[in-house]
């Protein structure tokens, strides 16, 4: 861009600014709103609730009545009192209520919470409910609204039965592996003169409260998403940061999953949910303690008959890829799961690279048994390593048109007019092609890099591994590391200063000025003036940065800071042993011979000289139009 297009950009942006201030409404307008709508969310949320109030008290009447009646098909269910029954292993702690039947707590050992305490409790009673639903022809089976009777009560094993008045029975048959997955069966015996003789489908209503189980509430909340997999398809989830309520899923689905950054709670159905689930996710604020409300409404497979049950699974553990790996052989689905996709590695290419190369790399040195912060300096290391060859290459290009940077200027001295600024650009292009110096040769190689660090921006936050590990100063590489904190927030900042993130910030200033430096020395004429112009942009990015990575885990920015150091150190060795003379005295050599046996140029360069002189000749044809 020259000079005049960057002014005019700059007054268009200045433009929108002040029209955007002048046309922000006045602080009596903005309260007028504010006011208008709380009225309305007021009312709106009265109605909802009298709604609900007068559907609770319905319910609640026509259960007082059922219990009363001794002749109710499920009066002896209808009334008991709450008792516990604890399923558990090394790994996982479950609590099953007899009121309804189903698990109401689950506690993952061998992980603190994040106030440090041992254990993390997922959910509990307050935060999580799942109820299974039958439509019958005059009775509906709730199994919410119903006492189940314990029995084969092991710490792996549970059976829980509600009886009818004619013998008949709803089972709920628990059994827990030796890892995080629970197997549950749906059956009714007995009951098939209740049901519709075409009835093959019961509902499933599963709600939750994800609680927040880290320190940084904006970062983890990026990573709690409602997730599904469609049956001979692959994983979605809804949208992590807008409220999306009842969004119907039109494909048949394998498992839905409420997912925190590093656990999830995940139902499981062998014979596949039915098409049109409807799935809610609406953000929480922050303080409260939680992060999304989950619901999803499922219909599965039901045999009114009792002759098959309907077989579900339920993994309630940590998101650790490997470990998901091994769920799909424990399960008894007979299905290819994929529940390792809980783990977030990006988009396919990225994916790519996290998935055969990062992983494979992280668990080799995880495995040796270093500290997770080395650990981050050895992938760093050996990226270095592996893109080195490229970035030498990048260099070197750079050098050659750093060293024959004075002879570009005598040989286009004479093409300085602004008209003559294309004829400039092929008299470049042919030197650089007779010195055998391609100037896009040194641009592959970077941009090369360029997924390296966007497949490390997707990693880092997910890697379960990195959660509670210190390193140096950092207390938890998983989130921020506060050199500062305060009790509001600051727009654009939050309530922190994070060190890792200053450290890369700074880092990013200076190496921007290190490539900035050794770019303008390669440029010529009026390219150096343009650098010269956009050089404030090295210091916008950096402040861009701080902004976005001031809430990312310490991990993350401490990658970006080893990095960067590393680059810079690499940058630095390059220039310190190329000697420009040497370099100089090379392309002159290749120079002669070029002269002595011309090539004819092609690749890139040849596309773009030729491309440069259509564009001469055009602009020559519109001159003598004119005249």
């Amino acid at each position: 861009m020259n000079r005049n297009t960057n002014i005019g950009f700059i007054l268009i942006a200045l433009l929108l600014i002040a029209y955007s201030w002048y046309m922000q409404p006045s602080a009596e307008e903005m309260a007028e709103m504010q006011r208008q709508d709380s009225i309305a969310n007021v009312a709106s949320q009265r109605a909802e609730q009298a709604q609900k109030a007068a559907e609770a008290a319905q319910k609640a009447k026509a259960i007082a009545t059922a219990k009363s009646d001794t002749t109710s098909l499920f009066y002896p269910s209808l009334n008991g009192t709450n008792k516990q029954v604890v399923l558990k292993n090394g790994k996982l702690e479950l609590t099953l209520d007899t009121k309804g039947g189903v698990v109401r707590k689950a506690k993952i050992m061998g992980f603190k919470d994040r106030n440090g305490e041992a254990d993390v409790t997922l959910f509990d009673s307050k935060d999580q409910n799942l109820n299974f639903m039958m439509a019958g022809k005059e009775v509906n089976v709730v199994t919410a609204d119903l006492y189940f009777t314990p029995s084969n009560v092991t710490d792996s094993t549970v059976t829980m039965t509600a009886q009818t008045v004619n013998g008949g029975a709803v089972v709920l048959d628990y059994r827990l592996g030796q890892d995080y997955l629970l197997s549950l069966s749906v059956q009714a015996k007995g009951l098939a003169g209740i049901f519709a003789p075409n009835y093959r489908e019961m509902d499933i209503e599963w709600s939750d409260l994800c609680r927040q189980q880290e320190k940084g509430f904006t970062f983890e909340n990026r990573y709690a998403t409602l997730t599904y997999k469609e049956k001979d398809g692959g994983t979605d989830y809804l949208s992590e940061s807008s409220e999306e309520e009842d969004e119907k899923i039109e494909e048949k689905l394998d498992w839905v999953a409420f997912k925190n950054q590093f656990f999830s709670a995940v139902l499981i159905s062998k014979d596949d949910f039915a098409a049109n689930s409807l799935l809610t996710s609406v953000p929480q604020e922050k303080g409260t303690g939680y992060l999304k409300q989950y619901e999803a409404k499922l219909k599965t497979f039901f045999d009114p008959t009792g002759a098959k049950p309907t077989q579900l699974e339920m993994y309630i553990g940590p998101n650790d890829f490997r470990l998901l790996q091994k769920v799909e052989e424990q399960s008894a689905t007979g299905k290819e799961l994929d529940l390792q996709k809980l783990v977030y590695l990006g988009w396919p290419l990225f994916r790519i690279i996290n998935r055969w190369f990062t992983l494979y790399v992280f668990d080799w040195l995880t495995g040796l048994g270093f500290n997770m912060g080395i650990v981050l300096i050895l992938i760093t290391l050996l990226l270095k390593v592996i893109t080195y060859p490229l970035v030498k290459k990048s260099y070197m290009s750079s050098a050659k048109m750093r060293v024959l940077r004075p002879k570009i200027e005598e040989a286009t001295k004479q093409y300085d007019k602004p008209e003559d600024q294309m004829m400039k650009q092929q008299a470049m292009m042919a030197m650089y092609s007779k010195y055998g110096v391609s100037p896009l040769s040194g641009c592959l190689p970077v941009l090369i890099q360029m997924p390296i660090w966007i497949a490390m921006f997707n990693f880092v936050p997910n890697a379960i591994q990195l959660r509670g590990e210190s390193f140096l100063w950092i207390n938890d590489l998983s989130t921020y590391d506060p050199i500062i904190e305060w009790d509001k927030n600051i727009w654009l900042i939050g309530d922190h200063l994070s060190l890792t993130c200053i450290l890369f910030c700074v880092a990013n200033v200076l190496y921007s000025i290190m490539s900035m430096r050794q770019q303008r020395d390669q440029l010529v004429g009026q390219q150096a003036e343009q650098m010269k112009m956009m050089q404030w942009m090295m210091y916008i990015m950096p402040v861009m940065f701080f902004f976005i990575f001031n809430d990312y885990s310490a991990g993350l920015n401490f990658y970006y800071f080893i990095s960067l150091f590393f680059s810079a150190a690499i940058m630095w060795i390059l220039r310190k042993t190329t000697n420009d003379e040497k370099l100089l005295a090379i392309l002159e050599a290749r120079y002669k011979e070029n002269q002595n046996n011309p090539k004819k140029t092609s690749g890139m360069a040849a596309r773009m000289e030729e491309m440069q002189r259509q564009m001469e000749e055009m602009r020559k044809m519109r001159e003598q139009g004119r005249k």
